[in-house]
């Protein structure tokens, strides 16, 4: 596809974004006014937001997603799950789990027309990066949460890999799950980095996607200390992603391999 036709669907496809957000906000402001008052966790709320989100990984006929693992996850415990970030629709594709749990997001994304307003309807957590202040907050409100019985959704690195790989992470969600005695959840994506770059608003429509959720963490295996915990869930999280990603290039290779043996015919 070259650049051109990228970004005529590219415009196409926010045009999409935006002008269907308008409709999904609304019917999800109409379902929080009829469930809020006996569902304290906003689960039904969230359902409903998954299937919104979700759906825009699977409008492109051209993505391929995989989900494996989401077995592994029992929606009436409750867990914090830590999840790799490499683009901007990383959101939409971890939507795809269906599992509920609070986003913790950065303050600007509710800033963002429709979505912004979804994120408050939902009671996510906001974070304004690199304000103590605001940290602090966002530790109370999240084992608020987490004490009332609804997951967490945590990005560790803190910000999206500009290649891929995995960067740093912080201590935040380990420190939780140490002082409230709660299993971590790692969640690794492959792909989404190269259907949307950082930095890049221009969409690649033919990427493939794998979505890998690996089986819940004890902290007591780590005497609830946190940072052998963050040390340990970063291998896993990182050898997990280069499997993924060997994984993505040999499916690749043989979809190249079957469309040109198709064309030659």
């Amino acid at each position: 596809m070259t650049l051109s036709f990228t970004r005529i669907f590219s415009f196409l496809y926010y045009a999409y974004f935006f002008a269907s957000s308008f409709f999904f906000v609304t019917i999800a402001a109409l379902i929080c006014l009829v469930t809020a008052p006996f569902d304290k966790n906003r689960r039904f709320l969230h359902y409903f937001a998954s299937i919104w989100g979700s759906h825009y990984a699977h409008v492109s006929p051209w993505w391929k997603l995989t989900y494996n693992g989401c077995d592994k996850i029992d929606p009436h415990k409750t867990y914090i799950f830590v999840a790799n970030h490499q683009s901007l629709i990383d959101i939409m594709v971890i939507y795809g789990i269906f599992k509920p749990f609070k986003w913790v997001a950065k303050a600007s994304i509710a800033k963002i027309p429709f979505i912004g307003q979804n994120m408050y309807l939902n009671q996510y957590i906001f974070l304004e990066r690199g304000d103590l202040a605001s940290i602090k907050k966002m530790m109370k409100d999240c084992k608020k949460w987490l004490n009332q019985g609804a997951s967490l959704m945590i990005f560790p690195e803190g910000t999206r890999s500009p290649d891929g790989k995995l960067l740093p992470f912080r201590d935040g969600a380990f420190k939780l799950a140490c002082q409230l005695k709660l299993p971590v959840v790692p969640i690794v994506q492959a792909g989404t980095g190269s259907v949307l770059p950082k930095g890049s608003f221009d969409l690649n429509f033919s990427g493939r996607i794998i979505v890998e959720v690996l089986d819940p963490i004890d902290p007591a295996d780590f005497n609830y200390e946190f940072r052998p915990l963050t040390n340990y869930v970063f291998k896993l999280m990182e050898e997990t992603l280069e499997n993924l990603e060997r994984q993505r290039k040999v499916k690749n290779l043989k979809q190249n391999i079957a469309a040109n043996a198709s064309n030659e015919l």
